[in-house]
């Protein structure tokens, strides 16, 4: 027959590890380009994460906001190869600042769900450790049985809040990568670009002139047409 104590130790520590799974919350990978059409490529993005945003957008893109709304002549960048900055544009694009929030929101209550499973499950061990000194060899055995029952149906239900959680990141990500692409791709064809290139960590690009970063009235542009919904 195991220890008591040990027991404890053992079922309290498996189901703290899955606890850890919200780390993933604020991770933040960067995805390649994605070329949508033959003259543009458009931007594939980070997923979300629930690092604090404000919603706040900078002053010197709001001052940009006016020319981006109103195209330039196409012939004036007829051919022309530009980047943008992907981390810089999705940090500062609204939609994406009220995704983040919106899962942030989801991720408490399943936070809170999991830390109810733990609960409720060292609540079951602390009684048993307190009624195992008067129970006898059979009593115990079937106590503990049904606390192993019980970490396990808790352990399913935490995978399971763990891929509804996975499910709706990727689900709010692809919804805000659909619209910034489709955006993106207007923009470049109403001002007459060749392509535009994405500027990631990941090393897209080594090496862009100043003069061909488009990142800020990309971005105002982002911003207004959100704003219009």
């Amino acid at each position: 027959m195991k220890n008591p104590i040990q027991l404890t130790i053992n079922i309290v520590l498996a189901l703290a590890v899955a606890g850890l799974y919200f780390l993933h919350f604020n991770q933040k990978p960067v995805a390649p380009a994605i070329a949508t059409d033959k003259s543009t490529a458009v931007l594939a993005s980070p997923e979300l994460n629930t690092a604090d945003t404000t919603a706040a957008a900078p002053a010197e893109a709001a001052s940009t906001v006016a020319a981006a709304e109103t195209p330039a002549p196409a012939a004036s960048n007829d051919g022309k190869i530009v980047y943008v900055e992907s981390g810089k544009m999705l940090d500062g694009y609204q939609g994406m600042k009220d995704a983040r929030r919106a899962f942030e929101a989801k991720a408490r209550g399943w936070e809170n769900q999991n830390q109810k499973l733990i609960a409720n499950f060292r609540s079951a061990v602390e009684a048993y450790q307190k009624q195992a000194p008067t129970l006898t060899a059979e009593q115990r055995a079937a106590t503990e049985q049904k606390l192993q029952a019980q970490q396990q149906e808790s352990g399913q239900a935490q995978q399971r809040i763990q891929a509804q959680a996975q499910e709706e990141e990727a689900k709010l990500t692809q919804t805000v990568l659909e619209s910034v692409n489709k955006k993106v791709q207007a923009y470049g064809k109403s001002h007459g670009y060749k392509l535009i290139l994405i500027a990631a960590p990941s090393g897209t690009i080594a090496y862009g002139q100043k003069d061909l970063d488009i990142t800020e009235p990309v971005l105002a542009y982002l911003n207004a047409e959100y704003r219009k919904k």
